[in-house]
């Protein structure tokens, strides 16, 4: 599996602005064929040492190839969605990850 993280700072940080790039992932990233867990949303209230806190919007896409994540980054939809929002970006950081699949422990 690989995991796909990209990290929005924009330059209008309004929570209209913020709203509308949510929107726009959930409408033209979500349901890529090989996504296993689509999610994104904004920066979480924590202010510790530890935390980075320069930007507003998270993406995360597990996808379960890298055949997959290829396809998807070349998809109509994904190129759509760049020309639509890349005007509002002022620094996109991408994290890429290999996964391995761990049992999760239950409480």
């Amino acid at each position: 599996m690989l995991a796909h993280s990209v990290f929005f700072r924009l330059k209008d940080r309004s929570p209209a602005a913020v709203a509308r790039l949510v929107e726009g992932c959930r409408t033209h990233l979500a349901g890529h064929p090989g996504e296993l867990v689509f999610a994104v949303g904004t920066c979480a209230d924590y202010d510790r040492e530890v935390n980075e806190r320069d930007w507003q919007v998270a993406l995360h896409i597990v996808f379960d190839s890298h055949a997959a994540h290829d396809a998807y980054q070349q998809a109509e939809r994904h190129e759509i969605f760049i020309a639509e929002h890349a005007d509002a970006w002022e620094r996109v950081r991408v994290f890429d990850a290999d996964l391995s699949v761990c049992q999760a422990r239950g409480g």
